[in-house]
């Protein structure tokens, strides 16, 4: 099995080569979506979200209000800190159950958005980095998800620097290129991931 650790700034389009990568025979972990699960209605996950912010960042359908959450905790590092505490656990015991489940010459795509800033890097035998220039990211994440260029500028500041991502990167996958040469790219790097999976393990 091959583990390989996916990240990439928010717009740079780590969605995309992720989606590529299963389409290539990827087993993908999504940490993102595991941790929407982990607090999800009715979870222990969600309780312990709710004794540590109130209520208040519950939903009208009793769901939790990511908006609302991401306001209060994206502005106080210590709240942050304090929601990360309680859902990262979560998503590592779900991520570890998942990869378990995999084939043995699987090759398993963590895609962690902040896998540089939780120095996470040496969990994986490799680690992929999509990249993108900055006016890419910034095009995207205000045309494409329709956030304001405030807050778009924000989100970007609050993650590690393009060079942080970089140094950490085996592969990086350049996504300021039109499609087509992104699915070429995606192909070289996966048959180069699966001779990877299929080498005997030291």
């Amino acid at each position: 099995m091959l583990r390989v650790g996916l990240t990439g700034g928010i717009g740079a389009g780590k969605s995309e080569v992720s989606r590529l990568l299963v389409e290539c025979g990827a087993v993908l972990i999504d940490a993102d979506r595991i941790a929407r699960e982990v607090v999800a209605p009715g979870t222990p996950g969600l309780a312990a979200v709710v004794d540590a912010f109130g209520e208040d960042i519950l939903g009208p359908d009793g769901g939790l209000d990511r908006p609302k959450l991401g306001s209060i905790v994206f502005a106080d590092p210590e709240k942050l800190a304090v929601l990360n505490s309680i859902v990262h656990p979560l998503v590592g015991a779900r991520s570890r159950e998942l990869e378990e489940a995999a084939a043995e010459d699987a090759v398993v795509v963590h895609d962690v958005p902040l896998l540089t800033e939780n120095g996470l890097a040496p969990l994986y035998d490799l680690v992929i980095v999509v990249d993108a220039g900055p006016e890419t990211q910034l095009d995207r994440l205000v045309r494409l998800r329709g956030m304001t260029e405030e807050d778009a500028r924000a989100r970007m500041a609050a993650q590690a620097t393009r060079e942080e991502r970089r140094k950490i990167a085996d592969i990086v996958i350049d996504n300021d290129v039109p499609l087509p040469e992104l699915e070429r790219r995606v192909k070289d790097v996966w048959a180069e991931l699966v001779r990877r999976a299929q080498e005997p393990q030291e």
